[in-house]
């Protein structure tokens, strides 16, 4: 049997036998373009790669061949293509060697094709807590700060349908939506999902730039003869994300990051009353139409267009990137100054020369906090200084970073919102170097309006191996602070973050650290307590 034109990936084709001896697999396939014929034979350990298309009659669900010591299965997407057909070895060691791969035809890798894939899981902290509890399935869920000062961080679809989104304080999301289940934030679950979501994306090219727990961008022109051109792989992507972890995700693809995260946006569901309207799950923007699909998005959208830019283009009749592309780079430059009105310029004309990055460290490491109530004491806030500083000097060890630049962040009551930031000559990574510099910080702040959240980050950050030691620190032996520290991370990895730490933290209830979750998206109420505004169910 031979097809009349070259073999594409997920075509059917019948296997002409499957044969198998004592420690290796012989697998009949036609001859066939690009794809070879015969007999191919996979030896434990030998490492032959073929891919292998759906067949004819192949039951559905894993279809296991035993012989000697292998083992093949043949794993299905949800589609019912056949991923791959995996050959186990029978020691107990685990390891797994690919025995097939059908190459995809030659004119799908010299055509054009846009190459940067966006991948953005749909309302994932909802959509997890969904997973968790099948019973929230179809009802709105709120996930954020439980107490009156909690924040939004996620809200499932039907909850945005009565107009809640993220960074809306909790109280008004409970007013708008009184029917909502406010299940209290688990970031461990989420972290725990989004490590398993990025492992998947990873399978795929290791071109993966993590944005966030939930996004990735993924460069696949390197693995097209793999796995076929951009808008297969986004569509592979997508249905392993689902089948792996049950995760619905949206992807965009395009010739740049711009046009690959707005396509992810527009493949989104949307919320409505009669309940969340699906998306096309994936959405491909071809070269030839990028300039149009960009012109049509409103302005808002481009990266750098806040609120406050948003104003200032709104004076000169800008709604959508079409109109700003029709302004004068002059025009922009002077509204806006010169870099971020070139900026704006390019993004308009989609120039976007950023690349994938993989590895890409982050800008900063930071922690805040909102507290339930004011504070207007210079003590307490010196002692959860130290706290915050805690939680971010060990997040920078974890990481292997120091930071060059310390920023305390100051909101009061009324919502006004001060920073300062002083940069130190060496990078700092410890809870005491960190704290020393953010109570400096404090000292030039008055509390007396009362304080309602504070933080402190670091910026600048750079690795922190092979630091250089100044002349003063190995006179004065300066160094034991970090000796102190890196002895302080291996009880806390043993015994837990709980069981050491500065004597300024300890309460009446212990010792008391901040982690990264804790309180995440503000304070939270007792579990099952309502707050004042009523409406809302905690779980």
């Amino acid at each position: 049997m031979e097809p009349a034109g070259p073999l594409a990936v997920g075509q059917p084709l019948r296997l002409g036998h499957v044969g198998l001896g004592r420690g290796r697999c012989h697998i009949g396939v036609p001859r066939l373009p690009g794809f070879g014929g015969g007999r191919y034979r996979s030896a434990v350990g030998a490492g032959r790669r073929l891919r292998l298309p759906d067949r004819d009659g192949l039951p559905g669900g894993p279809q296991r061949w035993h012989g000697g010591r292998v083992a093949h299965r043949v794993r299905r997407s949800a589609a019912g293509h056949v991923e791959d057909v995996v050959d186990h070895r029978g020691r107990g060691t685990g390891a797994r060697e690919l025995v097939g791969r059908a190459r995809p035809p030659p004119e799908a890798l010299t055509a054009p094709d846009p190459t940067i894939v966006h991948v953005d899981l749909d309302a994932f902290f909802a959509a997890v807590e969904v997973l968790r509890d099948p019973r929230l399935a179809g009802r709105p869920v709120i996930v954020g700060g439980t107490g009156g000062r909690g924040v939004v961080a996620a809200a499932s679809y039907e909850a945005r349908a009565s107009g809640v989104h993220s960074a809306m304080p909790s109280a008004r999301a409970r007013r708008l939506c009184p029917d909502a289940v406010l299940p209290a934030g688990r970031y461990a679950d989420y972290a725990e999902h989004s490590q398993r979501f990025h492992a998947v994306l990873a399978s795929f090219t290791p071109l993966v730039e993590g944005i966030a727990l939930d996004e990735a961008f993924l460069e696949v022109s390197s693995v097209r003869r793999l796995w076929g051109p951009a808008a297969q792989i986004a569509a592979r992507v997508r249905e392993r994300v689902y089948d792996e972890i049950g995760l619905w995700a949206s992807v965009g693809v395009g010739t740049t990051k711009l046009v690959a995260k707005l396509a992810s946006e527009a493949a989104k569901p949307r919320p409505s009353p009669a309940g969340p309207v699906p998306g096309p799950g994936v959405k491909i923007v071809a070269p030839a139409e990028e300039l149009a699909f960009l012109h049509a998005q409103p302005v808002e959208a481009l990266w750098g267009v806040g609120p406050s830019t948003l104003r200032r283009l709104e004076r000169f009749g800008v709604k959508s990137v079409g109109d700003l592309a029709a302004l004068p780079v002059e025009t922009l430059t002077q509204a806006l100054g010169k870099s971020q009105g070139q900026n704006l310029c390019d993004l308009a004309q989609n120039r976007d020369p950023r690349t994938v990055t993989v590895d890409r460290p982050p800008k900063s490491v930071g922690h805040e906090e909102t507290y339930p109530r004011d504070h207007r004491q210079v003590e307490p806030l010196r002692r959860e200084i130290v706290r915050l500083s805690d939680a971010v000097a060990a997040r920078l060890r974890a990481s292997g970073l120091a930071g060059r630049t310390v920023t305390l962040k100051v909101r009061f009551g009324d919502f006004t919102t001060i920073t300062r930031s002083r940069t130190v000559a060496d990078p700092v990574d410890t809870t005491s170097a960190v704290a020393e510099v953010a109570l400096c910080l404090l000292a030039t702040v008055d509390p007396a309006p009362g304080v309602r959240l504070l933080g402190v980050s670091t910026s600048n950050v750079v690795p922190a191996t092979g630091r250089q030691l100044t002349l003063e620190e190995v006179l004065a032996s300066g160094d034991r602070r970090e000796g102190v520290a890196r002895a302080v991370d291996k009880v806390r990895s043993r015994f837990g973050d709980r069981a050491v730490g500065p004597a300024s933290l300890v309460g009446d209830g212990g010792l008391e650290v901040r982690r990264r979750g804790d309180q995440q998206w503000g304070p939270a109420l007792p579990l099952g307590q309502p707050s004042r505004p009523g409406p809302g169910r905690l779980v």
